[in-house]
């Protein structure tokens, strides 16, 4: 019924840039917060961005001024620019609601920054 479609991972090198896509279904963008999370090996599961329904949005300081979040509650999708990027941004990448929902799980997208 409700689906959240991540992509745009890859393999970059320290410094360089990726743009990460949630395609949704529309049905949970009304009037809710969307999110970035991510989950290294071994590591928690952490909330890195949000978006609300009117664009504003929310960091961690972790990645504060490097990644951006962004909307298009026309097309049910959030994007994750992310600049700059370090060895320790590597992780699967998740879109979802803020507060999640555990069915709205996708597959993910992996980003490996390494040299």
């Amino acid at each position: 019924q409700v689906q959240l479609v991540e992509s745009g991972g890859g393999l970059v090198q320290p410094g360089g840039s990726l743009r990460l896509s949630c395609a949704a279904s529309g049905s949970i963008f009304s009037r809710n917060v969307m999110g970035w999370y991510r989950q290294a090996p071994g590591k928690q599961r952490e909330l890195v961005a949000t978006v609300t329904s009117g664009g504003r949005t929310s960091y961690a300081d972790s990645v504060k001024g490097r990644f951006t979040i962004s909307r298009d509650n026309a097309k049910s999708t959030v994007y994750l620019q992310m600049n700059s990027l370090r060895p320790e941004d590597t992780a699967v990448y998740y879109c979802n609601t803020d507060p999640f929902y555990r069915v709205y799980w996708g597959q993910g997208t992996q980003v490996t920054v390494s040299s």
